[in-house]
């Protein structure tokens, strides 16, 4: 990488390596290791691992430390949901970090620079890298700077929950059987559909739910099934 690359992106960090040769390595993805050993003696995904664990912590710290005091449960799906790599890729998409990657031939000519998995790992190995570079809380700074509008989002709207797999379980340990989902009608034009499905267990509807695709309207219904569960179990309290 020149310098004016390793400038470019650490201005879009808004981070300063002391140490260059780990962003370099951050970004060095395997196949480019493969074909070239001799100039990329290491490759990312050892600090891909090692940033997975950080971007966790960090998360959880956050969420720990928020006024909302968050349930352990609540922690974890909202964690799982932020270190998923549709989100990472969209972070990393933000600050083009797929126009710095050091990539193969095969996976440049295969589009590589913009795949979401590519993406989200060397998102959190630069991650990784920032943690070996400074420590612990200049990681948390960068992390946080590009992650909490995301954090934000995700809370306010409910998109870390499941709640299909949430109705699962709840419906295996309250009924023994699993939801099962019907098509109650689809209108619309073919770009502009609308879907509205029940969730039916063991015979008895419990939910409805609309949207523009069938998951989406599925998890509108089991949103609602859900909220009826718990109503009926305060009843019976």
């Amino acid at each position: 990488m020149s310098k004016q690359d390793i400038a470019g992106l650490e201005i879009k960090l808004g981070y300063s390596f002391k140490n260059k040769g780990l962003l370099s390595e951050a970004l060095t993805h395997k196949s480019f290791h493969h074909e070239n050993p001799g100039k990329a003696p290491l490759y990312n995904e050892r600090l891909e691992f090692l940033g997975d664990s950080v971007l966790g912590l960090v998360v959880v710290e956050f969420l720990f430390r928020s006024d909302k005091n968050y349930s352990e449960s609540t922690m974890s799906k909202i964690k799982s949901y932020l270190v998923k790599e549709s989100v990472l890729s969209d972070v990393a998409e933000g600050i083009l970090l797929g126009t710095y990657l050091r990539l193969g031939r095969g996976e440049e000519e295969t589009g590589g620079r913009e795949k979401k998995s590519i993406l989200a790992d060397a998102m959190e190995a630069v991650f990784g890298a920032i943690y070996c570079d400074r420590g612990y809380e200049s990681a948390r700074d960068v992390i946080l700077r590009l992650l909490t509008d995301k954090i934000e989002a995700a809370t306010s709207s409910e998109q870390f929950f499941d709640f299909k797999t949430d109705l699962q379980e709840e419906s295996q340990v309250r009924f023994g059987v699993l939801p099962q989902y019907k098509m109650v009608k689809q209108e619309g034009e073919e770009h502009k559909k609308m879907f509205t499905i029940d969730v039916f267990i063991k015979g008895d509807k419990f939910g409805r739910g609309a949207g523009r695709s069938k998951k989406e309207a599925e998890t509108a219904a089991a949103k609602e099934a859900l909220a009826k569960l718990k109503v009926d179990l305060l009843s019976i309290k």
